[in-house]
């Protein structure tokens, strides 16, 4: 069966916000380069051949609201067949040429990435629906895979389930990442040929429509549960990080707040210091990732992904944090939980 980006069209809408940023800054036009903002830009559009590799098209939107793609000889077909709809110029070049079309007047999309990463960081309706779609086949393929995995399968072996469960969703694995229990204080666990072990943990980012969704699960095969005072800890420091996440409140601030947390509810000073913690999410896998300067402004609705971490133990899931509160989009109902402050939280699927 082809595939073509069915995705719901709100692109008028989002070239409407372009068209603000650019009589804001006095331009006659922006050249968009990113995979974040081609794929936002249009509808969720895959952009690149290689996964996580750069673009093959680049985009110009002027003040009056034109768009065109630039793009590669060999990809044009490709792209207007199955990824990018609708009305647009194309500006075909031979596959060996630059893709910059940028001219005098025209912002580069450097020069304006804040003011775009604010225009993608408030989820559309539309949005918001494939949004819990992805999360939800997202968290039943990796309930599937942790029940059936074995202490003797490698860390590459459950990586492979994980991305080949990607695909099977109609998605695109950006992360897999695993942990057997010789490596689980490891913050980036790439796959080893190590065994899974008593303990392993699961953290998988898949792409569709172009927006990710992350989750990280640990599933243990022995009857002994050691972290168990650690993960319930770190369970309050994540429901902080979630009531702290409100719109209008500086990114900044809000990981001050998560550091204060990991001190608050026992961990040692400067806990936080030991992995980066997430952040805003969306048509990247952090948008931006949450660090002490970071000056964004939490929008809403917005999606998050914050993983607190401590060695041995971490959390992890995409939200969507608006006026009514938190919602979780990976979320399986099959999937052993606790509620904490009135929200549905994962544990450790125990398979002993």
């Amino acid at each position: 069966m082809t595939h073509r980006n069915e995705a719901t069209g709100d692109r008028p809408f989002k070239i409407a916000k372009i068209r603000r940023i650019l009589s804001a800054r006095g331009a006659s036009a922006i050249h968009l380069t990113s995979a974040a903002s081609l794929a936002w830009l249009f509808d969720g559009a895959r952009t690149g051949v290689p996964l996580g590799g750069a673009p093959v098209f680049s985009a110009t939107v002027d003040a009056d609201g034109g768009v065109r793609v630039t793009t590669l000889a060999n990809e044009v077909d490709r792209l207007a067949a199955e990824e990018i709809p609708g009305p647009v110029d194309w500006n075909v070049v031979p596959w060996h040429a630059p893709l910059d079309a940028s001219h005098l007047g025209t912002l580069n999309e450097g020069d304006a990435a804040a003011e775009l990463r604010a225009a993608r960081a408030a989820l559309t309706d539309a949005e918001r629906e494939r949004y819990r779609a992805l999360g939800a086949d997202t968290a039943r393929a990796v309930t599937r895979i942790l029940e059936r995995a074995e202490p003797t399968w490698s860390e590459r072996e459950l990586a492979g389930h994980l991305a080949c469960a990607a695909y099977e969703i109609g998605a695109e694995p950006a992360v897999a990442l695993v942990a057997g229990e010789s490596r689980a204080r490891v913050p980036h666990p790439v796959p080893t040929d190590a065994p899974l072990g008593g303990r392993a943990l699961a953290v998988i980012t898949t792409v569709r429509h172009g927006l990710h969704a992350s989750m990280s699960r640990w599933v243990r095969f022995d009857r002994a549960d050691p972290y168990g005072e650690v993960e319930s800890a770190l369970r309050e420091v994540e429901a902080d990080v979630f009531a702290a996440s409100r719109a209008g409140r500086r990114l900044g601030d809000v990981l001050g707040d998560v550091a204060a947390a990991y001190e608050r509810h026992g961990f040692a000073e400067n806990a936080w210091q030991a992995h980066h913690q997430g952040g805003p999410t969306g048509y990247a896998g952090r948008d931006p990732k949450a660090h002490p300067e970071a000056d964004e402004s939490l929008d809403s609705p917005q999606a998050f992904a914050w993983n607190p971490w401590t060695p041995g133990a971490k959390l992890e899931d995409t939200i969507i944090a608006d006026a009514d509160g938190i919602e979780v989009v990976t979320h399986d109902d099959d999937w052993p939980a606790i509620t904490v402050r009135g929200l549905t939280r994962p544990l450790t699927l125990s398979r002993a």
